[in-house]
């Protein structure tokens, strides 16, 4: 629920606070102080897109802040705000409250806030969706298009699981239907691949590199190439290390009679020193050995240094085509098969492919078909329920149709066309295969036409509170959400002004509901009444909450401007009491 609004520098308003409470509140003021301005605000708050030539006049930016109470929500719904609350890094107000933000530059980007953390204006939307609702004359001529009209008829009959599922097999279909046409299309050009791909594994596996060998081979080649100096330097080093050499003294019987000589004494040093002595002595004795294991493993001749050219010479042909080395033609041997096990130009593979965008359309049919019939089983329910809610509005001779038809289609090269069990072809749209058409005829006798062509603004505005109010009733939505309702009682006056009131007194039995009005018959109804007036020089407005005589006041002015006089406040009097005191 919306508690309060904050407007700074929007529009004709240059400083204004707006408290609301539950149940029916009015706003009404004299034209151009900026009613709309609270509307635009709200949408603002929704996340619509900013338009910097609504920041006023002499101001740098606009700012437009909103606290939102969740108590009145069920537990799924504070669940999810809190989650959205949560994702955003936001935190309720020590009232538990939660305060939205949107300043408006008029040189920059806008800025949204949530919970007092900067968001995206899509977040701000996502959060604030779920707490407003927002009608204004915009809405009414949505109301006149074919795809709003489907969305209406969807939310009464609680479609969404079934249109969720007919959207989610027509996306598998499509996706199937696509790799078949490109696997059809493309059997020239994929057996050309596939045949590349087979010759060069094949090429591959016949050499058989391992990992690492480029670099190895290059060792063993360096190795061969000096084999008589390697050869020569180390049976050197090892002759001089373990064995007498040419003064007749290894380096190991040099430390063998060094050690001998230190121990032999009682000195603490010199045995230290012993020690010392030893482990290197551990160390030449370490080195002579691996330098036999060197001398062992070492070639007798050359020979082998042909065959090692050779092996070279058979991976860099590999490497010249595939990758710059080894490791590279490997990995991409190993992409390569995965990339021909899916290169499956056989007729069994197309056959298979075929089979599965067939099962698919079969089941997308079955979708279809099942989410037309939800759609009609609710359109005569809704139709009836609108028609009887027009009663209600002085439009007691009204009839309201819905018409549910099928979209067949005769184009046969349409790529997205499958057919229903009735033998139909239809094209296989995102939201189905219906048409959905509202029809309206303001008295009996006359010919119901569709909407668009038959419903003149009064009546639309009152074709379009009908339906949001049995929508409204067959959501159950909770009493914390606000439906905000733009001058929806445009071009109606008299009994049926009267009767619209009544109607959104109805409404805000169960929700907050905040309408912005011209029409003291709906004004008489509110529960707050807002005024939004001059104040100040330069256009400034603000908004003031109105009781008691001022209230009767702004009524008889909005009755006929009669506001000073006596027998404007006892009409406006008059007015409200009977308002305050019907049953309805």
């Amino acid at each position: 629920m919306l508690t309060e609004i904050r407007i700074e520098s929007l529009g004709a308003i240059s400083s204004a606070v707006g408290e609301f409470d539950r149940g029916l509140t009015v706003l009404t003021g004299e034209t151009g102080t900026g009613k709309t301005m609270v509307v635009t605000g709200l949408h603002l708050l929704g996340g619509a897109r900013a338009d910097a030539n609504r920041v006023r006049s002499g101001a740098d930016r606009a700012v437009v802040e909103g606290r939102f109470t969740t108590t009145d929500l069920d537990d799924a719904a504070i669940a999810q705000l809190d989650e959205l609350l949560d994702a955003s890094g936001g935190e309720r107000d020590e009232d538990g409250s939660v305060i939205a933000l949107r300043s408006v530059s008029r040189d920059g980007p806008s800025r949204a806030y949530l919970g007092g953390r900067s968001v995206p204006a899509k977040s701000l939307g996502d959060f604030t969706t779920e707490l407003l609702t927002l009608h204004g004359q915009n809405d009414q001529l949505r109301l006149m298009q074919p795809e709003a009209q489907r969305g209406a008829l969807d939310r009464f009959a609680k479609a969404g699981p079934a249109l969720e599922r007919y959207r989610k097999l027509r996306d598998a279909w499509l996706t199937a239907r696509r790799d078949l046409f490109d696997r059809r299309n493309r059997m020239r050009e994929l057996a050309l691949e596939a045949d590349r791909l087979s010759f060069a594994l094949g090429e591959i596996d016949a050499v058989d590199p391992q990992p690492g060998e480029d670099d190895a081979l290059i060792a063993d080649i360096v190795r061969l190439s000096e084999l008589d100096t390697l050869r020569e330097a180390a049976a050197t080093a090892r002759a001089a290390l373990s064995s007498e050499d040419l003064s007749g003294t290894s380096a190991a019987d040099s430390l063998g009679r060094a050690r001998a000589a230190l121990e032999s004494t009682d000195d603490a040093k010199l045995r230290a020193l012993a020690e010392q002595v030893r482990e290197a002595q551990t160390v030449v004795d370490d080195a002579a050995q691996e330098l036999g294991g060197y001398l062992d493993e070492l070639p007798v001749d050359a020979s082998a240094l042909e065959s090692k050219l050779a092996r070279q010479a058979e991976l860099r042909t590999l490497t010249r085509k595939y990758a710059a080395d080894v490791d590279g033609v490997l990995q991409w041997a190993a992409e390569s098969r995965e990339r021909l096990a899916q290169l499956d130009v056989s007729e069994e593979g197309l056959a298979a492919l075929q089979r599965r965008a067939d099962e698919l359309a079969g089941e997308l049919a079955q979708a279809a078909v099942d989410l037309s019939k939800c759609r009609r089983k609710a359109a005569k329910r809704l139709a009836k329920e609108v028609t009887a809610e027009l009663a209600g509005l002085a439009m007691a001779d009204a009839d309201f149709t819905i018409q549910v038809s099928t979209d067949v289609t005769v184009d046969k090269d349409d790529p997205a066309t499958f057919t229903l069990p009735s033998g139909e072809l239809v094209h296989a749209g995102a939201d189905g295969v219906d048409q959905v058409e509202f029809g309206f005829a303001a008295h009996r006798g006359m010919t119901v036409l569709p909407l668009a062509k038959s419903a003149s603004g009064g009546e639309l505005s009152r074709v379009m509170l009908a339906l949001e109010v049995v929508l409204a009733a067959s959501r159950k939505i909770s009493r914390g959400t606000t439906m905000v309702f733009d001058e929806v009682d445009a071009g109606v006056g008299g009994r049926a002004a009267v009767q619209i009131g009544r109607r959104l007194a109805r409404l805000a039995r169960t929700h907050q509901v905040i309408v912005v009005t011209h029409l003291p018959q709906v004004a008489a109804y509110a529960d707050v009444h807002l005024v939004v007036h001059p104040a100040g020089p330069r256009g400034t407005s603000v908004v003031r909450r109105v009781t008691g005589d001022e209230r009767v006041a702004e009524l008889a002015r909005m009755l006929a401007g009669l506001g000073e006089s006596d027998s404007g406040r006892a009409h406006a009097r008059e007015l409200l009491d009977g308002a305050q005191n019907d049953e309805i």
